[in-house]
């Protein structure tokens, strides 16, 4: 099969024919349609996530959408014809999606969206658990609840923002001036972060009390600015990018709760995975329902141009997820 190898952090992608990989016990062997690219990726292809390092030589990719073709022993639950979708390599030894097959364990995909193409589906797995796990599985989110999203128009926030409006809350997005037509779009309420302060918009918004819950996809000052803006008592932040150095000071004044989201976890551990699988096939089913769908830059990549899509998503110059079809 075509693949493209990483061979040393920093460097281009080589284009190369490498072996077809075989399903082994508890894997689907899946013809790949579609890699979905995060700005994770474009790190790890540096050398610049410390965390999820991937051994070179390798193929990266970590989201992917694409059709079984041979199911491993021990595999019930998937038949070759099927098609699925979900975060499934690309770090801590795991063969990516940027090749034309790959063998992955079979608890970490879902069947894709019926009503979403093999590069909407592509779009989701990463952003989507990511969102799910925070405002779902940490934050409990539910109905007339105010929750802010710091980053709205990014992969994560922008399912963080479908998510919580399906579940019935009162959603706020910061970003520029320039994504506010995008935040709009996807159901919040815009916050221009350069022209309003912290203070400023949750005076405006929640009349000086703070949001029941802050998601930070950001990280650095923006998990600073989630402390402040949280409502005291049972508010409750949120960040898949709480990776430095922050004073719990603001937050713990309050009573206030927070959850830091390593969603890669359970690939790079082995241990839950099928929990993956699961938040997958809720977003199939919302999606099926209308209540979720990707934002997909309009520009289209395949395995000899992805060095010039991993470029716009390095230079941030994207207007939507970036995806590489296969």
């Amino acid at each position: 099969m075509h693949a493209l190898i990483l061979e040393n952090y920093g460097d281009p992608f080589v284009y190369a024919q490498i072996d077809r990989p075989r399903p082994d016990y508890g894997e689907v062997l899946v013809r790949v349609k579609a890699s979905g690219l995060n700005p994770l990726d474009a790190k790890i292809k540096a050398g610049k996530a410390e965390l999820v390092e991937q051994p070179l030589p390798a193929v990266l990719g970590i989201d992917m959408a694409g059709i079984v073709m041979e199911v491993g022993e021990g595999v019930t639950d998937f038949a070759p014809g099927d098609r699925v979708y979900g975060m499934t390599g690309g770090v801590a030894g795991l063969q990516g999606s940027l090749a034309e097959y790959v063998a992955v364990d079979a608890e970490l995909v879902a069947r894709k969206p019926v009503n979403l193409t093999m590069r909407e589906a592509a779009a989701i797995p990463l952003g989507f658990i990511t969102a799910w796990e925070g405002l779902v599985d940490k934050a409990k989110v539910f109905a007339g609840q105010k929750v802010l999203i710091h980053g709205g128009s990014g992969g994560v926030g922008q399912m963080a923002i479908q998510i919580a409006c399906a579940f019935g809350a009162d959603v706020y997005a910061t970003d520029n001036d320039g994504k506010k037509a995008v935040i709009e779009w996807l159901g919040a309420t815009h916050i221009d972060y350069e022209t309003m302060s912290v203070a400023e918009y949750v005076d405006k918004y929640t009349r000086g009390a703070g949001f029941d819950i802050v998601f930070d996809t950001v990280g650095g000052v923006t998990l600073d600015a989630s402390f402040e803006a949280v409502k005291s008592k049972d508010g409750h932040v949120i960040s898949s990018l709480g990776w430095g150095s922050h004073s719990l000071a603001p937050l713990s004044s309050k009573g206030a709760t927070y959850s830091g989201i390593f969603t890669l976890l359970p690939m790079l551990t082995g241990m839950g995975r099928e929990h993956h699988a699961a938040i997958l096939r809720e977003a199939t089913r919302m999606a099926e329902a209308g209540q979720i769908l990707p934002l997909l830059d309009p520009r289209h990549f395949h395995l000899q141009t992805a060095e010039q899509a991993h470029t716009l998503i390095v230079n941030r110059s994207a207007t939507g997820k970036i995806v590489v079809e296969i």
